[in-house]
């Protein structure tokens, strides 16, 4: 069973300074642990040392997209909740994103109560799933 007072940690993915600065001020001041990285390639370094609960990430970003972040953290990670951020918000980049394994996405522009209620709803979700992996391996 997990700890529910630890700090949650969430990873922000996006080639753009000023959207992942205002989302590290939004969490943080919401008691988050709050990284980023400029594109999906850098999240996979930074998964590759440390321990996040949750990934947001923008969709269209050079070097490596969203979707292709999306498909090597179910790989390798598949506990980890993936929320998908777009600009665009047409029906079908987010039908792919849900397809490919998201657990929520977010339409940019975006209120900051909307960000945080979709990270909890999307923790929960991975905690009642990491509760029921840890309670089938014992």
């Amino acid at each position: 069973m997990e700890n529910l007072d630890r700090q949650k940690t969430i990873l922000v993915v996006d080639d753009d300074e000023a959207i992942r600065d205002l989302l590290k001020r939004i969490l943080n001041k919401e008691g988050y642990h709050v990284s980023s990285a400029r594109d999906g390639s850098e999240a996979l370094e930074i998964l590759k040392t440390n321990s996040v609960d949750i990934v947001l990430s923008d969709m269209n970003m050079p070097n490596l997209s969203g979707f292709e972040l999306l498909k090597q953290i179910r790989e390798v990670h598949p506990t980890i909740g993936v929320i998908i951020m777009t600009s665009y918000g047409d029906i079908y980049s987010i039908k792919d994103s849900l397809l490919l394994g998201a657990d929520e996405y977010i339409c940019k522009p975006f209120k900051s109560q909307e960000i945080v209620m979709i990270i909890e709803k999307v923790y929960w979700r991975i905690l009642s799933v990491r509760n029921a992996l840890a309670e089938s391996s014992s």
